[in-house]
C-alpha cells in the first residue's frame, strides 16, 4: 500500500487506511522528526470516530482513545511514542508490551526500541516527506520474528 497525499487530502486517506486495513491490531509508524506521524495518528483517529481530543504521547508514552465500531462495540486505539525510552526493559516498565498485545489498535512512534517485542504481524508503515510538502505513506511490509 502506498499514499501520496496532501494535509487537505489527509482525512480522506485516513477513511482509506481503515477500508484497507480495517482494524488490523499494531502499526508501526516511522519517519523523520516532524514527518506528521502523530497528525497522521489523529487523522486515523478521527476518521474512526474518535470524539475525544486527540495528543501526541511524547510525554505519556501511551495515549488511549475510545470509538465505536460498526457494530456499534466500543473499540480502543493506542497512540504509543517511544522516542524518549532508552531500551526494550524500560518500555516493558512503561507498559508498552501490555499494551500492543491487547485486542485494541496501537499506532506506534519510533518502534526500534520494542522491536522484538512486537507481534509477528505488525504493520510496518514510513512516512516520508515529499519536496512539495506532500507526505507519502508507504506499508514496508510486516515484522516477523
Amino acid at each position: 500500500m502506498q499514499w501520496t497525499f496532501s494535509l487537505d487530502e489527509l482525512p480522506e486517506i485516513a477513511k482509506d487506511f481503515w477500508r484497507q486495513y480495517g482494524d488490523k491490531q499494531v502499526f508501526t509508524l516511522e519517519g523523520p522528526m516532524g514527518a506528521g506521524k502523530t497528525t497522521l495518528v489523529k487523522a486515523l483517529c478521527a476518521a474512526a470516530g474518535v470524539e475525544d481530543t486527540t495528543a501526541s504521547p511524547t510525554f505519556s508514552i501511551i495515549n488511549e482513545y475510545n470509538y465505536r465500531d460498526a457494530a456499534g462495540k466500543t473499540r480502543r486505539i493506542y497512540h504509543l511514542d517511544l522516542y524518549r525510552l532508552r531500551d526494550e526493559d524500560e518500555a516493558i516498565t512503561a507498559g508498552v508490551e501490555d499494551t500492543i498485545y491487547q485486542d485494541a489498535v496501537s499506532f506506534v512512534e519510533w518502534p526500534q526500541v520494542i522491536a522484538s517485542l512486537l507481534p509477528e504481524d505488525t504493520v510496518h508503515l514510513e512516512l516520508r516527506v515529499l519536496p512539495d510538502q506532500k507526505r507519502q505513506l508507504t506499508q514496508a511490509g510486516t515484522r516477523n520474528k
